[in-house]
């Protein structure tokens, strides 16, 4: 058995992708998986993420995985989205590092299903916006914290992958770049389900949709009419020129409301970030999604 799980990160998708999988629940169901909600990672995964780290709960999470999972039918791949997996507020920047203990989590959850192979999808993003929204998520006074014990200018991505590999080395890890999901949303859904890179999805262009004007929706209408199995380069490269052409500011702007934050600073972190992002996409036991 495979569990899936897609942990964020936190502020990427506001729910979408967990409602995409849902949309597609038949195409899933057709390779022998199910799509849970939050209230299953509650139930089942979050208790054995609070467990001593002998590893002593494992029959109990086990069971509790196999008893939730629908009688009378073969199911080899259970997903679930869980942003908390793999750090929860106010922990998400602490010890100078983000997500600072996503690699004992996942360590420990893979200790506690011994028998079950565990994925985790994660989409990134630009930790220059990802930063001022963590903080200000934050009381006053556990943000003085924060700001005052870090240096915020070393925070990436690179650490939190690097601490999952070493500590939880049999956790299948695929990665994407936020900023890209609305040009690979099919292939975010298709990855995540385990189906072939031509299978047809449900709405695989709805979030690209709902960022461009409706010159541009029709211009992706058009381009859906493209069987999966014939789409190419170029038909990516069309796609992106679309949302470079007819992206609306007031959906893909995003407002960074903490004081000080320049886009100084956010020109500094997106530098760094395409550089953690080199490196992530060369490592050969790391799937990474692109266009």
């Amino acid at each position: 058995m495979h569990l899936v799980i897609h942990a964020g990160a936190l502020f990427t998708d506001e729910g979408r992708l967990l409602k995409g999988l849902q949309a597609n629940a038949q195409v899933i169901g057709q390779n022998e998986g199910i799509v849970w909600g939050h209230r299953r990672y509650r139930q089942v995964l979050e208790p054995a993420l609070k467990t001593p780290e002998d590893g002593g709960a494992a029959p109990e999470t086990h069971a509790k995985l196999l008893s939730m999972i629908p009688q009378g039918k073969p199911v080899e791949r259970v997903i679930l989205s869980a942003a908390a997996l793999i750090g929860e507020h106010p922990a998400i920047i602490a010890d100078g590092q983000l997500y600072p203990h996503a690699g004992q989590r996942m360590a420990l959850l893979d200790r506690a299903l011994p028998d079950v192979t565990v994925e985790l999808f994660v989409g990134l993003c630009n930790p220059g916006t990802f930063i001022p929204k963590a903080l200000m998520q934050l009381s006053d006074p556990q943000r003085r914290a924060v700001v005052t014990s870090t240096d915020l200018s070393c925070l990436g991505w690179l650490p939190m992958i690097e601490d999952i590999r070493d500590l939880a080395p049999d956790v299948k890890i695929t990665l994407w770049r936020n900023e890209d999901s609305p040009l690979i949303w099919g292939d975010i859904l298709r990855a995540i389900a385990d189906v072939p890179q031509d299978t047809p999805v449900v709405n695989e262009f709805g979030l690209l949709s709902s960022l461009v004007s409706e010159a541009g929706q029709h211009q992706i209408e058009m381009a859906a009419e493209v069987a999966p199995s014939e789409r190419d380069a170029t038909f990516r490269e069309a796609l992106a020129q679309v949302f470079q052409d007819h992206a609306l500011p007031e959906a893909i702007e995003e407002e960074l409301d903490l004081p000080g934050w320049s886009n100084d600073l956010v020109a500094a972190f997106t530098e760094l970030y395409e550089q953690d992002v080199a490196r992530l996409q060369s490592m050969p036991d790391i799937r990474f999604l692109a266009p």
